[in-house]
């Protein structure tokens, strides 16, 4: 007999809710959202912005906003996560 699949909302890892810190929050919105929102909302704003870099689209070019939370003014898609993370508490 086959298993019935789950519609459960997920809870755990990526989709445990988080606390953006302020900075963070004057960019995803206030409030407790799973972290895999938080970057979504992120990249929504650097799409909107123009902050992926003209020639390497993996760099983001930081604007005052995002300066707050990287603490530099350019930073690889993958070094995204880790300065996100030091901005949110669970």
């Amino acid at each position: 007999m086959a298993k019935a699949a789950t519609t459960a909302p997920k809870t755990g890892g990526i989709h445990a809710p988080v606390k953006p810190s302020a900075e963070l929050s004057a960019i995803v919105g206030a409030g407790p959202m799973p972290r895999s929102e938080i970057v979504s909302k992120l990249w929504d704003y650097i799409k909107k912005n123009g902050l992926q870099d003209s020639k390497d689209k993996r760099q983001i070019n930081a604007d005052d906003k995002l300066e707050k939370i990287f603490g530099k003014k350019s930073v690889s898609m993958f070094e995204m996560n880790k300065h996100v993370s030091a901005h949110v508490t669970k």
